[in-house]
């Protein structure tokens, strides 16, 4: 099975804070892309959201449009209104030829609030789980029309946020809904991606990798502090630089014949954190994590 690496482009600019990169220009961002060995990238608040703008910019530096961010309300509103809210996103990854779109719920969520404490996340009653999930189910088969799937991103500070959310979500829904996989938050989540990836290896549709300073980490959930501060102390770096095991995660992703997207997406200051520096290391650590777990690299 062959996997293409790709990255998101918080490396330079955070869209949650414009203050972390806001100044750096998308033309940087993008060689930079290039440069440190990547075939793509995720869509950012500097991006132009047409497609007939966007594709000469990523051509003329080599690079594929990899999947973008939607956030949902479906805990709140039909599938009706959010399928009418999702098509200018939906037509773009389409015409762009993305496979996959990275979803998640936003309703009540917390991750973009800095003063928010962590234990304030909003949390799915049990008696709304079953609408919720029919209305992800019938989003999903819009999407699969359209040529693309719905990767569920599970996140901090959302009401999909642990292991046993995940697999309530996995349990609840059709195979039209896939699972975007994204370490870092699982870890931070307090969870297992390894054993994630195991059971749910078939449904993974797109893969976040992002890898996480344990001592920070410890740091924030002892103290309660919000997600954004928590990015703030450095608790998320790229592959290979914390405590994730990226081999046993790849080794469990290709026994499940994962093909797909790896991407880093690790969200840091740039001021502190260099962003061609950390990029390089991220694709250089997640190539050969790949590479040993059985992967072939597509270069395009």
């Amino acid at each position: 099975m062959s996997v293409t690496l790709g990255i998101n482009p918080i490396t330079w600019t955070n869209d949650d804070m414009p203050e972390l990169g806001g100044d750096i220009p998308l033309e940087v961002c993008l060689a930079e892309t290039r440069r440190a060995g990547y075939a793509g990238i995720e869509l950012g608040g500097k991006f132009p959201r047409e497609a007939s703008v966007l594709r000469p910019i990523l051509d003329r530096h080599g690079l594929a449009l990899v999947s973008g961010w939607y956030s949902a309300h479906l805990a709140r509103r039909s599938s009706a209104e959010e399928i009418a809210a999702v098509a200018p996103h939906l037509d773009l990854l389409a015409a762009m030829g993305c496979r996959a779109m990275v979803f998640a719920e936003g309703h009540g969520s917390t991750d973009g609030d800095p003063s928010a404490p962590l234990s304030r996340r909003p949390v799915l009653p049990d008696a709304q789980w079953p609408a919720f999930c029919k209305r992800l189910d019938e989003v999903a088969a819009h999407l699969a029309r359209r040529g693309v799937r719905l990767a569920f991103h599970h996140h901090m500070g959302t009401v999909v946020q642990t292991e046993a959310e995940v697999d309530r979500l996995m349990a609840g829904t059709s195979d039209d809904v896939s699972l975007l996989l994204d370490t870092g938050h699982l870890v931070f989540a307090g969870g297992d991606p390894v054993a994630v990836a195991r059971r749910h290896g078939r449904r993974i549709a797109h893969v976040h990798c992002k890898d996480v300073r344990a001592p920070v980490l410890a740091e924030v959930l002892r103290e309660d502090r919000s997600f954004l501060r928590a990015v703030l102390d450095g608790v998320f770096t790229v592959p290979g630089d914390g405590s994730i095991d990226f081999p046993a995660v790849l080794r469990e992703l290709s026994r499940a014949g994962y093909a797909g997207w790896l991407v880093v997406e690790a969200e840091q200051d740039p001021a502190k954190a260099h962003p061609l520096t950390y990029a390089k290391l991220g694709h250089d650590n997640l190539a050969r994590a790949a590479a040993g777990a059985g992967f072939a690299i597509d270069r395009r």
